[in-house]
C-alpha cells in the first residue's frame, strides 16, 4: 500500500501521536497544513506545515534569511561559506542602490567561478544554481529574481552534502543527501530514466517532482557532453543536479548511527547559539561524518527542517520521525 503522509506529514503525524500524551490536535479540514494542538492543561499550540510553536519567531526569522544566519554563524567562529546578498532591480530602486545583479556578476568574478547563486529566503533548493560562465550566471539570477527580491551569491565548495537534525540537546537523525541522478542501464535515454525516477518517487508517496525542462538540469548534462535523448551505458550514474535537496529529487542515506560526537556536538552547539531548539544543519564535509570533523562549512540552518521525504525512505525513519514528533510535543507542553 502507497503511503501518503507527504506533503501533510506534521498534521498527520501529530494528530496521529497527540493521544499517547492526552493531547488532540485540530486539523483545518479543507487543506490539513495547519492545526491546533491542545494539551491536558488546556494549554494551545499551533502549526503551519513543518512550522512548530518551539523556536522563537525572532531566531526562525533569522535562519530563515541564509544573509542574516551567516552573519551571526560567522561572528560566533563558525565556519560559514564565502558569500553575499544581491538586490533585484525593484528592490534596488527602491532602497536607491546599486547593488543588483551586474554589482554581483563582479563579486562572483571576485570570488572566481564557479558559484553557487540561491534565493535569499528560499527552502526545498528551489533556485539554487552552481554556475560556471556568465550566461549560466545571469540565467540563474534572473530566475531568482522572479521568486526573491534578494539573491544570496556563494563561493562553491566541495564535499559530501549532510543534514543533521537536532532537538534540545540531541541529534535526532543525520543523512546524507545525493543529488538527483540516474543510473544508466544500457538502453534508456535520460530522459525515460528521470520518467521512471519520477514513477518511482510516485510509487513510495514522495511528492517530488521532476521537471525535465529545468534550465538547470539541461546545463548539468550540456557539461557533461549530454542531453535528455542521450542514452547511458549500463551502470553508469549521471548527476542531474548540484544541489542535493530531497524536495529537488535528491536521496538521502540514514547516517544517524555512525556520525561522529565531534558533529554531535557541533550541531547541538550551533542550534543553540543560533537560539533554536529544533533545528535542521545542512554541512558540506569533505570526509565521512562518522570520522573526526575536520574540514567542513556550513551550507545553512533550518529552523523548520521538513522531514517528509527522509521518513519515506524506510520503517526506522518513519520511527525516527515519530519519536522526534512526540518528544517536540512534549516540549511544547
Amino acid at each position: 500500500m502507497k503511503k501518503q503522509l507527504s506533503p501533510l506529514l506534521v498534521g498527520r503525524m501529530l494528530k496521529k501521536i497527540a493521544p499517547r500524551i492526552g493531547a488532540r490536535v485540530i486539523l483545518e479540514p479543507t487543506w490539513k497544513i495547519v492545526g491546533q494542538i491542545t494539551f491536558k492543561n488546556g494549554r494551545k499550540r499551533y502549526f503551519r506545515f513543518s512550522n512548530i510553536d518551539l523556536n522563537t519567531l525572532g531566531s526562525s526569522e533569522i535562519a530563515k534569511d541564509k544573509d542574516f544566519a551567516n552573519f551571526f554563524m560567522k561572528s560566533m567562529g563558525y565556519p560559514t561559506i564565502t558569500g553575499k546578498t544581491f538586490f533585484s532591480d525593484e528592490l534596488c530602486a527602491q532602497m536607491n542602490s546599486r547593488n543588483n545583479i551586474h554589482a554581483a556578476y563582479k563579486y562572483a568574478q571576485k570570488i572566481t567561478f564557479p558559484v553557487f547563486v540561491k534565493p535569499n529566503s528560499g527552502s526545498q533548493g528551489v533556485g539554487a544554481c552552481k554556475t560556471f560562465t556568465k550566461q549560466e550566471f545571469y540565467k540563474a539570477m534572473r530566475f531568482i529574481f522572479t521568486r526573491d527580491r534578494l539573491a544570496l551569491v556563494q563561493k562553491a565548495v566541495e564535499g559530501e552534502d549532510y543534514r543533521i537534525v537536532v532537538l534540545d540537546n540531541k541529534v535526532i537523525s543525520a543523512y546524507q543527501r545525493i543529488a538527483l541522478n540516474v543510473i544508466g542501464d544500457g538502453k534508456s535515454t535520460v530522459g525515460q530514466l528521470l520518467n521512471k525516477k519520477q514513477s518511482l518517487f510516485v510509487k513510495n508517496g514522495r511528492d517530488t517532482k521532476i521537471n525535465q525542462k529545468d534550465f538547470r538540469i539541461i546545463q548539468k548534462l550540456k557539461r557533461q557532453g549530454l542531453s535528455m535523448k542521450s542514452i547511458i551505458e549500463k551502470n553508469r550514474q549521471i548527476f542531474l543536479l548540484d544541489n542535493a535537496n530531497l524536495s529537488s529529487g535528491g536521496d538521502p542515506v540514514d547516517v544517524t548511527e555512525h556520525i561522529h560526537p565531534g558533529f554531535k556536538k557541533f550541531a547541538i552547539n550551533l542550534t543553540k547559539d543560533m537560539g533554536l531548539r529544533f533545528c535542521g544543519v545542512d554541512i558540506m564535509a569533505s570526509g565521512d561524518i562518522s570520522q573526526t570533523p575536520q574540514k567542513y562549512r556550513i551550507l545553512e540552518v533550518n529552523s523548520a527542517p521538513g522531514l517528509d521525504h527522509y521518513v519515506l525512505s524506510g520503517k526506522k525513519q518513519e520511527k525516527i520521525v515519530e519519536d522526534m514528533y512526540l518528544q517536540i510535543l512534549k516540549a511544547m507542553q
